[in-house]
């Protein structure tokens, strides 16, 4: 996947500032936005847990009340190509 000028889009920050809307700022400059329907996990955390969120290899993130990790590309609409989660924790 290659952005602008030839380069990797690589996520900056994520904020939840429109009611029902994620958006991706990525450090070309370009925001993503994408309702958080498409993402159920994302959608059920309160606005406390969606401010800890945290980028991972530039191009995938997650939250650390969410155990499923997020790939770029998802967000771009190949969902299904990219899905990640983490394994769960033994008690």
């Amino acid at each position: 996947m290659i952005g602008i000028a030839n380069t990797l889009p690589a996520i900056k920050k994520i904020s939840f500032e429109k009611r029902g809307m994620m958006d991706l700022n990525l450090r070309d400059g370009r925001i993503v936005s994408i309702p958080t329907r498409h993402f159920p996990k994302i959608k059920k955390l309160n606005s406390d847990q969606r401010k800890k969120w945290y980028v991972i290899d530039e191009q995938m993130f997650s939250f650390d009340d969410c155990n499923e990790v997020y790939h770029l590309e998802q967000v771009l609409g190949k969902e299904t190509k990219y899905k990640y989660e983490f394994p769960k924790k033994s008690a």
